[in-house]
């Protein structure tokens, strides 16, 4: 008798553990999709709102690799906090996880636009727009591993992930409208750093 209840209970564990996982990849698909969307309208934000100065912090505002990481970056924190008050009962590590897959998706940006470019000489439209969508789905990958890992997360690592996210959207603010004349910062297409001053 003991028997089948242990066995009964241990399917249900691995029911309840079924239903969690599929919850957890149907919000990571949803947010991965989303990321997508927002990514590419940010890119065209700036231009919309005709050049509004509040709008350039966290829109491209030149075809800089700086500029385009912006539209991963937002993108993937708004949506990675919108996704925390949904599924945080579900996962382990969420802040260091998604903390992971945003600076993944960073590095992936930067690290294939310029290794691709540097070979070639030139970049191309539908090859960047490529590296843009799958530096998302990666980033999304990553954080879903992550949070299906066993809780390796701590007050210092949660505090070290969010300092970490915390730096980076300040760097973004601020490179905006005091840029930095570096190549990462440089558009491509007229040679120029950060908004353009008529």
């Amino acid at each position: 008798m003991e028997e089948i209840k242990t066995s009964h209970l241990g399917e249900k564990e691995e029911e309840t553990k079924g239903i969690k996982i599929q919850k957890l990849e149907k919000a990571q698909i949803i947010v991965t999709i989303s990321s997508i969307i927002l990514g590419t309208i940010l890119h065209f934000l700036y231009k919309w709102t005709g050049e509004n100065f509040i709008i350039a912090s966290f829109s491209a505002v030149n075809e800089s690799i700086w500029e385009h990481l912006k539209l991963v970056f937002y993108p993937m924190l708004l949506f990675g906090i919108v996704e925390y008050f949904f599924i945080k009962d579900i996962t382990n590590n969420y802040i260091e996880a998604k903390s992971i897959g945003i600076f993944s998706s960073i590095c992936f940006i930067i690290i294939t636009f310029f290794t691709y470019t540097g070979i070639i000489g030139t970049n191309f439209l539908f090859l960047d727009i490529l590296i843009f969508i799958l530096s998302i789905m990666l980033g999304e990958y990553i954080s879903y591993k992550f949070m299906k890992r066993p809780k390796e997360s701590n007050k210092i690592t949660k505090i070290l992930a969010s300092s970490i996210m915390i730096f980076l959207l300040l760097c973004f603010i601020v490179c905006t409208y005091i840029t930095p004349e570096v190549n990462l910062f440089r558009d491509p297409i007229i040679g120029t750093y950060g908004i353009i001053k008529d």
